[in-house]
């Protein structure tokens, strides 16, 4: 299996996998504002964890950030506040699981370096120790060079029912720690998982891959050939839109839908594994979350606003309301300003089974936030009702929406942080400009050309009341626009 024709080039390319939806942390993570781009654990968002952790300039190369084109402005400014800049951020059209995914960041690493070594990380995954992930990969590195897939073992510390397996064979005679890979195992039950602890060959799937991009590259087109087709298409006619680079709707659309490890890892005979431990979890539930929780002596991982009285071994989270307990336990209570999940703590792999019933009711809670993130920055609804809606709009620093007109409403801005500037006036020739401090108001009459910005380094923050016959957010008429939208 050994290719010695693998060059090994000087720094590693990370490749981050940002497509994951999170159903099962609902209703903190949700489709238009998924698990990766949230700070579950404190200190930054699970994206940012990822990018830093593998941001070493010694070792790895800039990244390559492969997400959702919904999701573009949310990675290119979580990006930002990391100080990562990334080499790409290519756009899937479309979800296809991480196979398609995977063949398209090998693709796009070769463009740049025909000896790129790849290593694909899932965006959405926690590892308490970084340093021995790191250490994890340098090990990779040898078997990698030598023309390995190398995926990451997680040596189990309990008989885990949710993770799929990899059970180890010899060692790689060119890379030491680093094991063939005897076979992948699926899901077990309790009993088989019981078993896999005690056996000590077997390890948890981690899903993160070191690999040559040519070596993925080749394989995904021996073993899934359709995977390779559509993705080289899609990267072919992609077009550049700020940023960002789009792939090809109609060509990435014909990837068939299959994670890697169903399409190349579970086939190739190039598969190696490294045992590691650097305190992993894909935080899949909320099982996952409060395991990873610091806990009061009873239990209980709370964050948020909440009271506690006789209450054992619960996870409570709230964003929203006041949460108060008494003489319950096992649970997990998840409130937001728009939803409250109440379920026993043994059920957490059950939650999707929420949000599969919301979205058969048509209810916007299972894919929407109650904050609603724009590539400027943010705005949330507080109050509406027939005739008018309530809004509080937050403006990052140099963020500014587009200039734009309504037909059927008009507003009234409160500035309550920073310093707004404000474009206005009845028609594109006639507009001024003024610059409001906090606790200052103004009106946007119907029908008036505007634009609201944030020419300063702090955030700007202003209350908007709507009034009028429509308030739908496609009442926009937009004259410029710096992000592209029409």
């Amino acid at each position: 299996m050994s290719d010695r024709s693998v060059a090994r080039s000087t720094r590693i390319v990370p490749v981050i996998l940002s497509g994951g939806a999170g159903t099962r942390l609902w209703p903190l993570s949700r489709a238009d504002h998924p698990k990766q781009f949230l700070d579950l654990l404190g200190g930054g968002t699970m994206l940012q964890a990822t990018a830093r952790r593998v941001s070493d300039p010694t070792r790895f190369a800039d990244p390559i950030v492969v997400a959702n084109v919904e999701h573009r402005f949310l990675v290119a400014e979580q990006m930002r506040e990391a100080g990562i800049r990334p080499r790409a951020i290519v756009l899937e059209p479309e979800g296809r699981n991480s196979a398609p995914a995977a063949a398209v960041a090998a693709l796009r690493a070769t463009a740049d370096d025909g000896d790129a070594m790849v290593l694909l990380l899932a965006a959405d995954h926690a590892m308490a120790r970084p340093a021995a992930f790191v250490e994890a990969v340098d090990r990779a590195r040898a078997a990698a060079d030598a023309g390995c897939i190398v995926t990451f073992g997680i040596r189990p510390d309990r008989p885990e029912t949710g993770y799929g397996y990899v059970l180890t064979g010899r060692e790689h005679p060119e890379a030491r720690g680093v094991h063939r890979v005897d076979r992948f195992v699926e899901k077990p039950d309790a009993a088989t998982a019981s078993a896999y602890l005690a056996d000590g060959r077997y390890l948890w799937n981690s899903g993160n891959f070191l690999a040559s991009a040519a070596v993925l590259s080749a394989e995904i087109a021996r073993l899934a050939p359709a995977v390779e087709e559509a993705a080289r298409a899609a990267l072919a006619a992609a077009t550049r839109d700020l940023d960002f680079e789009r792939l090809d709707p109609a060509a990435f659309g014909r990837a068939p839908a299959i994670s890697i490890d169903y399409a190349i890892m579970e086939k190739t005979d190039r598969a190696a594994v490294v045992p590691c431990d650097p305190g992993w979890s894909d935080v899949g539930s909320f099982a996952s979350l409060h395991a990873l929780a610091s806990r009061d002596p009873a239990g209980n991982a709370v964050v948020g606003d909440a009271v506690t009285l006789d209450t054992h071994d619960c996870l409570i989270r709230s964003t929203g309301p006041l949460v108060a307990t008494l003489g319950v336990a096992d649970l997990m209570i998840v409130a937001t300003p728009d939803a409250l999940l109440v379920a026993d703590a043994h059920r957490a792999q059950d939650v999707k089974a929420v949000v599969d019933r919301l979205r058969a009711e048509g209810r916007s809670e299972a894919d929407g936030h109650p904050e609603v993130h724009r590539p400027w920055g943010s705005y949330r609804t507080l109050d509406h009702g027939p005739g008018f809606q309530v809004k509080q709009i937050r403006v990052n620093p140099g963020g500014r929406l587009s200039l734009q007109s309504h037909r059927h409403r008009a507003e009234h801005w409160v500035v309550i942080e920073g310093t707004a500037r404000v474009t206005r006036g009845p028609a594109q020739d006639s507009l001024e400009t003024v610059d409001l401090p906090i606790n200052r108001s103004i009106d946007i009459p119907l029908g008036w050309v505007h634009r609201l910005e944030n020419p300063t380094e702090e955030p700007v923050a202003i209350v908007e009341v709507q009034s009028g016959s429509y308030l739908g957010e496609d009442d926009i008429e937009r004259y410029d626009d710096a992000y592209g939208r029409g």
